[in-house]
């Protein structure tokens, strides 16, 4: 069979793209990650954040790793899986995944903990806990992420009894910049331990993982449409009488999508299609069309909308709590103190369609239990997150701009993967344990060398 040269490079095209996002087979990925390229760009999920690295890496294993944190050009980045929006990981030096170091290599039937690797997506996770007869109390909305990266920046779930993916976590092995690896949990270097439980990447690498888990379970999800007012008058009794619940705003309609899961043992439905991505592509058409008549908008919305019947789906935890997310955007999340969330809402509910914001994205409102974490967006406050999101090929600078002051206003925090503008004395003010994360960051890394731009101007 003869083939093009035109052909020969659209194949090279698409495996640069497989592997800056970490999808193709080990064997390739290590050959990608030690092939001699120069000026390989790369760029997160969305696009909205880009780097063009001195060099990329795929390390093997542990070996590999310490030679590399020791001898790679400065600064060092983790990737994970790309899907931070915040400038966290963009750097001109070293680029590496983790891809090849992953999976589930041991577990406790007698304590429900298993051991994983850190570069391990969440998806697999799932999936491998549940060959164990385990699964997570939670899981975010993505599966997507590596493990570590999940736990860096504190990426949660919804639950008002239940905290983020960090506090399922019992013990850590970080590798430092040097090359050397210290392990840490809640009596073993305890102070390292609270920081590097959400560090950033700010720390080291998190190598390996001791997760809590519980015995493999059901889940039956429940969704159901109700007008914006009652939901979030009902919101407080929901989220107390619900093992997890959420909701979304569909913007100019004055509805929302309630979300609940509770722990059941009925047997498992069929797997419904997904219509997630064709129902924002129909948000986004009827923007596009009616955005100037927010008022013919909202008829058409509530006449969509209350034509939904509530619908059930029971399966395993790891089944319903994840899901596919293939339309592109770029977000900002905010945490806010637990009793705030429903004004908060409105509030924001209020600017965009009192100025008719050209916003089609839902609106997400979950809830996270407080914890004692250092850098935790939810440190000793019960918490209430607010997401907004914009399509990526969209400017989202105006939008968030108009949404940030009223996350501010109430002392939220943002998630670290999202998109905020505060520096580091914003940071400060908002976090009690901020300078002891510096005091033990300066003392694992005391010449920046995981540091780029970004946490240079938050840590420095």
């Amino acid at each position: 069979m003869k083939f093009s040269r035109r052909h020969f490079m659209l194949q090279a095209a698409g495996i640069s793209a497989l592997a800056a996002t970490g999808t193709l087979p080990g064997t390739v990925t290590r050959a990608f990650a030690e092939a001699k390229q120069e000026a390989l760009p790369w760029h997160n999920w969305s696009g909205g954040q880009s780097c063009t690295p001195e060099r990329r890496a795929a390390p093997a294993g542990t070996e590999e790793l310490a030679s590399l944190l020791k001898t790679g050009p400065a600064p060092l980045r983790a990737v994970g899986a790309g899907h931070s929006f915040s400038p966290i990981v963009p750097t001109s030096g070293t680029i590496f995944s983790l891809d090849r170091m992953s999976g589930v290599i041991g577990s406790d039937p007698t304590t429900n903990e298993a051991a994983v690797m850190g570069g391990t997506r969440l998806g697999a996770l799932g999936a491998s806990l549940a060959e164990r007869g385990l699964a997570l109390n939670n899981m975010p909305d993505i599966n997507k992420q590596t493990i570590a990266g999940a736990i860096s920046t504190s990426t949660h779930g919804s639950g008002a009894n239940i905290g983020s993916l960090s506090t399922f976590v019992s013990g850590l092995r970080l590798m430092m910049a040097d090359g050397e690896t210290i392990d840490c949990d809640a009596d073993n270097n305890a102070d390292l331990f609270q920081a590097a439980r959400v560090s950033i990447g700010a720390l080291g690498v998190i190598t390996q993982v001791k997760l809590k888990a519980r015995p493999l379970y059901k889940l039956k999800r429940r969704t159901w449409v109700m007008p914006i007012d009652d939901m979030l008058e009902e919101a407080p009794k929901f989220w107390r009488e619900n093992h997890i619940f959420e909701f979304y705003y569909i913007p100019f309609s004055g509805m929302a999508l309630g979300i609940s899961n509770n722990i059941t043992d009925e047997p498992e439905t069929p797997v419904p299609p997904q219509t997630d991505d064709d129902s924002l592509e129909e948000l986004k058409m009827l923007e596009e069309w009616l955005g100037w008549a927010p008022s013919a908008r909202r008829w058409i919305l509530q006449k969509i909308m209350g034509d939904i019947e509530p619908e059930e789906r029971v399966d395993y935890s790891h089944k319903t709590l994840s899901t596919e997310r293939g339309v592109r955007f770029n977000e900002m999340e905010y945490h806010l103190p637990r009793e705030k969330g429903p004004e908060t809402l409105r509030k924001i509910i209020r600017k965009i369609e009192d100025n008719n914001l050209e916003v089609f994205f839902p609106i997400e409102f979950r809830t996270v239990a407080a914890d004692d974490i250092w850098l935790s967006p939810f440190h000793e406050r019960e918490s209430a997150s607010i997401a907004v999101h914009r399509y990526y090929k969209e400017d989202y600078k105006p939008y968030f701009a108009a949404i940030e002051p009223i996350h501010r206003a109430v002392g939220g925090r943002p998630h670290w993967g999202k998109l905020n503008t505060l520096t580091g004395a914003d940071f400060a003010r908002l976090y009690p344990r901020w300078e002891d994360f510096k005091r033990i960051r300066n003392e694992l890394d005391p010449k920046g060398r995981l540091l780029n731009d970004y946490l240079k101007g938050l840590f420095a």
